[in-house]
């Protein structure tokens, strides 16, 4: 959902060290950007940021790129990285314009209550749809790996399907996350509604893929 006008988000913007420019420009060499070799992580639709910046200050060995296409909202989360966090940088980008943006150096991309987009006509602007995992293929390193969460369980349903029917192997599924696992590293909007009682659907779906694929 995307959240009010903040007053002063271009000076957020402007002035982030995290915030990465010209992201086209660094297609093919990203670890350059990071200066090393480890192994890239996305979340695409990182919202507030609460996720991606735990999961970095977690695991210092593996480099994050958090994808906010809304500009409030990554004038809110910006704010809450702290200095000297060396394996994160954020992307503000529309996810139809990832596969411009990557190309085959991503290990995961995590989808972390993404749009359900609940009509039918508009089920292919889904970030599970086969024109997202299509774009997917391309920026995968070696295999492709997808960590899925969601509380909308007809979205959960159709992913899977969609997942199933990319040729993708399905593991760790749940239909009550919270319930099967504990010391989870939580979104806030997976925080509001576990609060509430409701069941967070979850799923890692894995793709072999040579590294000359296409």
């Amino acid at each position: 959902m995307r959240l009010r006008n903040v007053k002063n988000k271009d000076e957020i913007l402007n002035n982030s060290n995290y915030l990465v420019k010209n992201p086209e420009d660094n297609i093919g060499k990203w670890n350059k950007l990071f200066n090393n070799d480890n192994p890239i992580y996305v979340e695409i639709g990182m919202g507030k940021g609460k996720f991606i910046i735990e999961n970095a200050s977690k695991y210092p060995d593996i480099n994050f790129i958090g994808i906010e296409k809304f500009d409030s909202v990554l004038a809110r989360s910006l704010p809450k990285i702290p200095d000297g966090l060396n394996n994160l940088l954020i992307l503000r980008l529309d996810a139809l314009g990832i596969d411009k943006i990557f190309d085959k150096e991503i290990e995961r991309i995590y989808l972390n209550f993404s749009d359900p987009w609940p009509k039918s006509r508009h089920h292919l602007r889904r970030l599970s749809s086969k024109v997202f995992l299509n774009k997917y293929d391309k920026i995968f390193k070696n295999t492709c790996s997808i960590f899925m969460r969601t509380d909308n369980q007809p979205l959960y349903i159709y992913s899977l399907e969609s997942f199933s029917e990319y040729g993708y192997t399905l593991s760790e599924i749940s239909f009550n996350l919270h319930q099967d696992e504990d010391d989870l590293i939580t979104t806030e909007y997976e925080d509001k509604f576990s609060k509430k009682g409701m069941p967070i659907y979850s799923v890692v779906a894995r793709k072999g893929m040579s590294i000359n694929s296409k």
